[in-house]
């Protein structure tokens, strides 16, 4: 985390000085362009946040950022988008990479076009071999064994993941974390991104297993939301206890509430800002961080919640 501040404090301090630079050397000097390709619409709740972060970087350090992702996850259009993005030759391209497999080939292709490629979010450990320059996000499978070491510490007992797009490596690694960290299996419950859907599941899967006592929600919007409103639904808010990755306004809330026990908070803006401020650095002075940076995890528990939840419906947290 100290790392991750000192970068921040560059980066801060550096835009005084990218501004003057920059407004000596417009009139001669095209504007860079940096293209954003992820797996997340920017319509989900998680992503938007990303996007934020990235259109806030892009008017901070003078670039142009370009947005884009398939209409579901669907790893073959996606790979057409970074294909895409190639062709425009653009200063700097970020990735999120969920299936490294799938999604190697095209980024291999733009590393070898000379193109520098930042990987987010997804595919931390993948990215090295693939050439990608570094890495902005948090260690999944760390996250979620920090998640089940601290539900074995509350003497829960019997925990499912939600998770809402399986085969997603970076969500896999979290449900495989929690069961490593918890000590026992953990039953991985598939969903999609419809929320009341998820909620039908949920509460059927509470039905049919009464001794479920803890639900993992992998997105607070699209898992931890939905699980709240079924344990409340089914008057089973003093047996079951809630947790999820990630924030929400309406999660926060819950947690607040005494409805929710903790969220697991990877600071999305962040992972949208900082690699469009890395790429507008490299494109005017060669600069990159040497390594990859940690957005994460930290957890959010009852008594810092209330300070973020305005933060969050902003679309900052």
């Amino acid at each position: 985390m100290k790392g991750l501040v000192k970068i921040i404090a560059f980066i801060m301090t550096t835009l005084s000085l990218t501004g003057f630079l920059w407004s000596n050397a417009q009139a001669t000097t095209k504007t860079p362009t940096i293209i954003m390709v992820t797996h997340g619409q920017a319509s989900d709740p998680f992503w938007s946040i990303v996007k934020n972060g990235a259109v806030q970087a892009g008017k901070d350090m003078h670039v142009k950022v370009q947005y884009r992702a398939p209409e579901t996850f669907d790893m073959v259009e996606m790979s057409h988008l970074i294909e895409s993005a190639i062709n425009q030759n653009p200063a700097g391209i970020i990735v999120s990479d969920p299936d490294p497999e799938a999604l190697g080939p095209a980024i291999r292709k733009a590393v070898a076009a000379g193109i520098p490629v930042i990987s987010i979010n997804s595919g931390m450990k993948a990215a090295k071999k693939l050439g990608i320059r570094l890495h902005v996000g948090q260690d999944p499978f760390i996250a979620g064994k920090a998640v089940g070491e601290r539900l074995k510490k509350l003497g829960r007992k019997d925990v499912i993941c939600v998770n809402q797009e399986v085969g997603n490596v970076s969500l896999d690694q979290r449900c495989h974390g929690v069961a490593v960290g918890f000590g026992k299996k953990v039953e991985v419950l598939p969903t999609n991104t419809d929320p009341s859907e998820t909620e039908s599941k949920i509460r059927a899967v509470l039905s049919s297993k009464p001794a479920i006592d803890t639900i993992v929600g992998l997105n607070a919007s699209l898992g931890g939301e939905p699980a709240v409103a079924a344990v409340d639904s089914m008057g089973l808010q003093n047996k079951v206890e809630v947790v999820s990755f990630d924030l929400s306004a309406g999660f926060l809330k819950d947690i607040v509430q005494g409805k929710a026990l903790f969220a697991v908070d990877q600071q999305p803006f962040l992972q949208g800002y900082l690699p469009v401020s890395f790429l507008a650095l490299n494109y005017r002075y060669k600069t990159l961080p040497a390594g990859n940076v940690l957005t994460g995890p930290s957890f959010i528990t009852k008594k810092d919640a209330a300070r973020v939840i305005q933060l969050s419906a902003r679309g900052i947290r």
